[in-house]
């Protein structure tokens, strides 16, 4: 066990196999609640965080994507079961393959949504824009719960209704400024150079159809370079197929678990 404070997590269920849930910039363990209640009912053993400086955990220094992965291999190492599943949505998405190259014997399969492989090497002009769009607004003096409400909303397919539309807001809301400041100068500087590639374990990358961040056609480039995986695109969901089209994602995610052998 470690004598290192551990990121601030819940566990529930008691599976053999653990799946741990890696939310987004904009968020907390909270907001996968009715996620966890649903693979729970099918056997899972499933661990959420909240990432460093979010939720209950302690903000560190030096905010990296490489930090955050070391920080995810501890909690695993600490939780984790025999065989254990990551599911890795938004800034999670770049941090599980992370993991998986840091200690790939604890990871066993890997699901990735609604990211990019890295912001590092997409072009200046992306990278500005990315961040001005999340930044610009709390240097004019707006709240940090003003600023990620709208935002979050805009990445909802808007043609739908999403059940957990409060529950992600509220999670997003109480995001700390300084930490949300943190993330996104680190998700636009991670460069990942060749992790995404690297992956040896069953991998499912799961893109919204209308998903204006981790869009099909980058999910589906993100797939190609790892040998042996799947792609699939949510029909009627944007950045957040889980919550938005949660059948049609549970589905799938079941799916590829069977046929990874991590059905319970």
């Amino acid at each position: 066990m470690s004598t290192v404070k551990l990121p601030d997590h819940v566990i529930e269920g008691d599976g053999e196999i653990t799946i741990f849930l890696l939310h987004g910039g904009y968020g907390s363990k909270a907001y996968w609640r009715n996620e966890m209640t649903y693979l729970i009912s099918k056997g899972y053993r499933v661990v959420a965080w909240d990432t460093p400086g979010y939720g209950q955990s302690e903000l560190p220094k030096n905010y990296s994507i490489e930090l955050l992965a070391g920080e995810c291999v501890r909690l695993i190492e600490d939780v984790g079961s025999e065989r254990n599943v990551i599911i890795g949505h938004s800034m999670g998405g770049l941090i599980a393959p992370k993991v998986y190259e840091y200690r790939p014997s604890l990871v066993h399969a890997m699901v990735i949504s609604a990211t990019v492989a890295s912001f590092g090497h997409m072009s200046t002009e992306f990278q500005n824009d990315f961040i001005k769009e999340r930044v610009a607004p709390l240097d004019l003096g707006m709240t940090f719960a003003e600023v990620a409400e709208p935002l979050v909303s805009s990445m909802m397919y808007a043609g739908n209704i999403c059940p957990d539309h409060a529950l992600i807001l509220d999670a997003a809301s109480k995001t700390p400024e300084f930490t949300f400041r943190a993330a996104i100068a680190a998700i636009a500087s991670y460069k990942g150079d060749g992790v995404i590639e690297n992956l040896k374990v069953p991998s499912l990358f799961i893109a919204g159809r209308h998903d204006p961040i981790g869009t099909p056609e980058l999910m589906s480039e993100m797939s190609a370079r790892v040998a042996g995986s799947e792609f699939v695109c949510i029909e009627n969901a944007g950045h957040y197929a889980w919550a938005e089209q949660a059948d049609a994602f549970n589905s799938h995610l079941l799916s590829f678990l069977e046929r990874a052998n991590l059905r319970t």
